[in-house]
């Protein structure tokens, strides 16, 4: 299944991510598609990540921090072979990124229409 938030649905590098094994987005990692991943941690979880790093879109210690502190509030763990939840965006730590962000969107209503007390 793609992503489908409107984050993550345009960006093909965290498409394969969610894909592809050796697409995992790790530290060291530089670009747009970890400058997403650092905007969704901060909206998602409000996590902190240091300036210098979002301005050169680097996955440096402050975004492995808050995506170690986002897995291990979720307990995102492939246990097929993990103890412990790691810092780094794979297959599970992307799709649960997606749908949090996913589930933060909404549908503004029609002009007149008044709401049912459910956010879409």
């Amino acid at each position: 299944m793609p992503l489908v938030s409107n984050l993550f649905r345009d960006n093909a590098r965290l498409g394969a991510c969610l894909t592809d094994h050796p697409a995992h987005v790790t530290p060291g990692s530089f670009g747009e598609h970890v400058h997403l991943i650092q905007v969704a941690l901060m909206d998602i979880d409000g996590l902190t990540i240091d300036p210098g790093e979002i301005k050169t879109q680097r996955y440096g210690p402050s975004t492995a921090a808050a995506v170690l502190a986002y897995k291990r509030k979720r307990k995102i763990i492939n246990r097929a072979y993990q103890q412990s939840e790691d810092n780094i965006v794979g297959r599970m730590t992307i799709a649960a990124l997606d749908k949090d962000m996913l589930d933060r969107q909404y549908v503004p209503l029609p002009a007149g229409r008044k709401p049912c007390g459910r956010v879409l």
